[in-house]
C-alpha cells in the first residue's frame, strides 16, 4: 500500500460542531491563517481554544463540501496570558469552570499551564482550590496531553488515532508505561491490534524474539490467524510447531508458554479424543454456551402442536398437493418439537416443507421470524416464502459498545419476542453469529435451521451445521429425494450425483447444464471471457454484469479470480472518456465496474431511493460503482435497491472487483448463470463439496469447462475441509454428562 503524504495545519479550534463520545469522532471549526477550516477526524479529550497542528488532507463531503480530515495531531500548549484563559475558560481541563479559570490566570499568568502539570500544590493558593482539588487538576490536565503523546507515539508504528483512543480506553493515563513494558498487549481481544504492529514497536526497544510476552502474544496470533480459516481451536502440539516457526523460537520455548499462559487463564485447554486442544477464551465460551443452550433447547421445549396430521391432510386436498415421506415427517417434528434441523440438496422440496411449516405455526397463533446471513440470501429466503426475511444482524439488532466494537441488542437480556425463528443457509453461519442467535431466542420458542449439509462450512470459526447433525442429539431430516420436477434440470441431478461420489453427465447440450473441454489454461481464461461477454448474453440475453458469475476454486493462477477479474473487467466495461477511473491502494476501480464488500461493516451508511436510510454492509454483499468522484475521494456503489457511499480510504481497504469470485464467497447467493474453471486447481482447492457449493449456486445454466480429469480428482476427494473445533466435545458434555 502506498504510503500517503499529509499535509499540517495549525490554528485554533473556534468551534466544536459534533462530538462523538463514544469513538471520538469530531466535527470542528479552526481559524488558521485568517479563515475557518472545517476539520473531521478522531479528536479525544478536545475543548474550544486549544491550539492544534494536525495532519491530514483535503477532501470534499457530498453534502458539507470542502473539508480537512485528520489522520493525526498534536495538542500545541497556549502560551499567552489570552490563550491560556480562552483554553482553560472551555473546559478544556475537568474542574476548571470559566470563574475559576480565571482567577488562576490572574494568579498564575503565562505560567499557569506549568503550575498545573508539575506544582499543583500551589494551585491551592487560588481561592476554591483545596489541595485534594489540585492533584485532581493536575490529573486531568496529564490525562488530556497524554492521550495526545500516546497518539504521536504510536502513530510512528501505523497506529490510527481512534486505535489509539481504543488503547486509552483500556488502559487509560498508564497506556504508554504499559505498552513500552509489554508491546503485546495491543494483540489482547479487546485491543486485537495486528502481531507485526506490535512486533516493531518491539523491536524499536530491541526485545528478544524469546520475550515471554512476544511468545504468548504469537500463540494468540496463531489461534486468532487459525480462527479466520475456520478453526475454533488447534491441537497442541500444531500450536506450538506452527508458532515456533512464526517467531523462530524452539517448540520447548512455546510449549512451555502455552502451560503458561493456561494457568493464567490467557488461554483455556480441553481434552478432546485424547488430544489436549488449545482456545481463545472467547472462542471456549462461545462454543460451551452454544453447547448448553441448544441442550435446554432440547430439554425445555415448547407446547406442542398436536393434530398435525389431520392439518396435513386438509391442506394437500385444498391445495391439490403431497407432501413426501420425509416433508411430512419434517413438518411434524418442526411443530412437535424445540429444535429440527432441516437439510437437503436442491430440487428436494426444502422451500415446499419451509412454507407449510412456516403456515401451520402462524395459523396456530405463533409469531414467526425468519433470518438468513446475507442480505441476498434474506431476500432469496423472503421470495420463495412470500414471508419477510431479515439478515441475522438486522434480526439481532446491530449496535456499539463503549469501545465501538458491534454488538447485538438482542440478548439473553431483551430476547426476541417471537415463537419460533427459522434460520436458513445455516452452513455459512459461525460459531459467533450462533452464539448470538442463541442469546436473543426466548425461552420454549422453536428453533429451525435450514442448511444443505454438503456445502462448504462458514468462513468464520467453527462447523455448526455439520457439528449438530453429526452428535446425532438433535431431530434432523435430510431430504434426499429429487422431485420430479426437478429431475429435468441437470444442475440439480448433477449435483446430486456429485455428493453421491458419481461422475456427472457431461455429455447433454441441450439442458441447462454444459462442460467444454479446455487443456491450456491461456486459452480457457479467454473462452470465459468471450461466454461472460459475449456468447452467454447473445444466446439467453444475460446481463454480464447482474446474470453471469464466474466462479473459480482459487484467487491465484491464470485462472484464479485476480487474473480473471482483471480480464474480465477490461472486455465487460472497458475505459471509456464518460467513466471516471482512481487508482486505490494500487487498485483500478472504474465507474461501471461490479464489485464485493469483503468484510463486515456494520457503520457504513447506505439509503434506498425511497429515501430510506440504514446502517450495515456485509461480508459478501455485491455492487455496481455508480460514481467515483476524485474531488471529494468518494466511491458510490448499488447494491441492489441500496446505494452505498465509501471514501477512498474504506473503498481501498473494503471492496474487491466480482467479475469473478472464489466459490467460498459465493455462498448464500444464487446467479442466473455460473461460469467455472476446473483445470489445474491447486491440490488444496480440488475437493468434492468445493465442487458441488459452485454447481447448486447457479439457477438457470451451469458452465464447467477445463478437465474431466480435474472433475474425476475433485469428486474422489471427499476430504471435507477439515475444521477444528470444540463444539461437539461441549455437546457431549451436555447430552450424555
Amino acid at each position: 500500500m502506498p504510503e500517503k503524504i499529509l499535509l499540517e495545519l495549525t490554528g485554533s479550534v473556534e468551534h466544536i460542531i459534533y462530538h462523538n463520545e463514544k469513538n471520538q469522532y469530531t466535527v470542528l471549526e479552526m481559524l488558521g491563517a485568517d479563515e475557518l477550516i472545517t476539520v473531521v477526524g478522531t479528536f479525544p479529550y478536545i475543548s474550544e481554544g486549544e491550539e492544534l497542528k494536525i495532519y491530514g488532507n483535503w477532501t470534499s463531503h457530498p453534502s458539507f463540501g470542502v473539508q480537512f480530515k485528520a489522520e493525526a495531531f498534536e495538542k500545541v500548549a497556549p502560551k499567552s496570558t489570552a490563550a491560556v484563559l480562552k483554553y482553560l475558560s472551555g473546559g478544556a481541563v475537568k474542574g476548571i469552570g470559566p470563574v475559576m479559570a480565571q482567577r488562576i490566570v490572574e494568579t498564575f499568568g503565562e505560567e499557569t499551564l506549568d503550575v498545573i502539570e508539575n506544582d499543583p500544590l500551589r494551585l491551592a493558593q487560588v481561592r476554591g482550590i483545596s489541595p485534594s482539588k489540585a492533584r485532581d487538576i493536575q490529573e486531568e490536565y496529564r490525562k488530556v496531553y497524554g492521550i495526545r503523546e500516546l497518539m504521536m507515539f504510536l502513530s510512528d508504528f501505523g497506529i490510527r488515532p481512534d486505535e489509539a483512543v481504543r488503547i486509552w480506553k483500556v488502559f487509560g493515563p498508564a497506556s504508554m508505561e504499559l505498552i513500552k513494558d509489554n508491546p503485546y498487549i495491543i494483540c489482547g481481544e479487546s485491543i486485537m491490534a495486528d502481531f507485526s504492529t506490535a512486533d516493531s514497536i518491539a523491536n524499536s526497544f530491541e526485545r528478544t524474539a524469546d520475550d515471554p510476552y512476544r511468545v504468548t502474544a504469537g500463540l494468540v496470533y496463531v489461534l486468532r490467524h487459525n480462527s479466520n480459516n475456520g478453526h475454533t481451536a488447534l491441537p497442541s502440539d500444531k500450536l506450538a510447531e506452527v508458532t515456533a516457526k512464526m517467531l523462530g523460537v524452539s517448540t520447548e520455548i512455546v510449549s512451555d508458554a502455552i502451560i503458561m499462559a493456561e494457568a493464567k487463564m490467557e488461554l483455556l485447554s480441553r481434552e478432546i479424543n485424547g488430544k489436549q486442544f488449545i482456545f481463545l477464551p472467547s472462542m471456549y465460551e462461545c462454543e460451551r454456551f452454544i453447547a448448553e443452550r441448544l441442550s435446554m433447547v432440547i430439554k425445555y421445549p415448547p407446547r406442542p402442536i398436536v393434530g398435525i396430521d389431520k392439518e396435513i391432510d386438509a391442506l394437500e386436498q385444498k391445495e391439490g398437493l403431497k407432501y413426501a415421506e420425509k416433508q411430512r415427517e419434517a413438518i411434524k417434528a418442526a411443530l412437535e418439537k424445540g429444535l429440527l434441523i432441516l437439510t437437503g440438496g436442491p430440487g428436494t422440496g426444502k422451500t415446499t416443507t419451509l412454507k407449510a411449516i412456516i403456515r401451520f405455526l402462524k395459523e396456530n397463533g405463533e409469531t414467526v421470524f425468519l433470518a438468513a446471513p446475507t442480505g441476498r440470501a434474506a431476500k432469496r429466503m423472503s421470495e420463495l416464502t412470500n414471508e419477510e426475511a431479515k439478515t441475522v444482524h438486522r434480526m439481532l439488532q446491530v449496535d456499539w459498545d463503549e469501545s465501538d466494537n458491534p454488538i447485538f441488542t438482542r440478548n439473553d437480556g431483551n430476547p426476541l419476542e417471537c415463537d419460533a425463528v427459522i434460520v436458513d443457509e445455516l452452513s455459512m453461519i459461525d460459531s459467533v453469529v450462533f452464539e448470538g442467535i442463541l442469546h436473543a431466542l426466548p425461552l420454549g420458542c422453536r428453533l429451525i435451521l435450514v442448511g444443505d449439509s454438503d456445502q462448504l462450512p462458514s468462513v468464520g470459526p467453527g462447523n455448526i451445521l455439520g457439528d449438530m447433525i453429526a452428535s446425532g442429539f438433535f431431530p434432523t431430516v435430510h431430504l434426499n429425494e429429487i422431485f420430479r420436477q426437478a429431475t429435468s434440470s441437470l444442475i440439480v441431478t448433477n449435483a446430486h450425483r456429485i455428493v453421491k461420489g458419481e461422475m456427472p453427465d457431461l455429455t447433454k447440450r441441450d439442458k441447462d447444464f454444459f462442460f467444454l473441454p479446455y487443456d491450456h489454461t491461456e486459452l480457457l481464461s479467454h473462452e470465459i471471457v468471450n461466454l461472460c461477454k459475449n456468447r452467454l448474453p447473445k444466446t439467453y440475453g444475460y446481463s454480464p454484469l447482474s446474470d453471469i458469475q464466474a466462479l473459480c476454486p482459487g484467487r491465484k493462477g491464470e485462472l484464479g479470480t485476480i487474473n480473471l477479474n482483471h480480464l474480465l473487467r477490461e472486455a465487460i466495461n472497458p475505459p471509456s472518456p464518460d467513466k471516471r477511473q482512481s487508482e486505490i491502494f494500487g487498485v483500478l476501480f472504474r465507474e461501471g465496474d461490479k464489485v464485493m464488500q469483503i468484510k463486515n461493516d456494520y457503520k457504513l451508511p447506505w439509503e434506498k431511493d425511497d429515501g430510506t436510510q440504514g446502517e450495515g454492509v456485509f461480508n459478501g454483499d455485491m455492487g455496481i460503482i455508480s460514481e467515483i468522484d476524485k474531488i471529494s475521494g468518494t466511491v458510490r456503489v448499488l447494491m441492489d435497491d441500496r446505494e452505498v457511499l465509501y471514501d477512498f480510504e474504506k473503498a481501498g481497504n473494503e471492496l474487491e472487483h466480482a467479475y469473478a469470485i472464489t466459490v467460498h464467497k459465493s455462498q448464500g447467493n444464487e446467479f442466473s448463470a455460473v461460469v467455472m474453471p476446473v483445470l489445474r486447481c491447486t491440490q488444496l482447492l480440488c475437493y468434492r463439496n468445493l465442487l458441488y457449493t459452485a454447481i447448486t449456486r447457479s439457477k438457470d445454466l451451469l458452465i464447467l469447462a477445463g478437465s474431466k480429469n480435474e472433475i474425476i480428482k475433485m469428486i474422489e476427494n471427499d476430504k471435507k475441509t477439515r475444521r477444528y473445533t470444540g463444539l461437539p466435545a461441549f455437546l457431549k458434555d451436555e447430552f450424555e454428562g
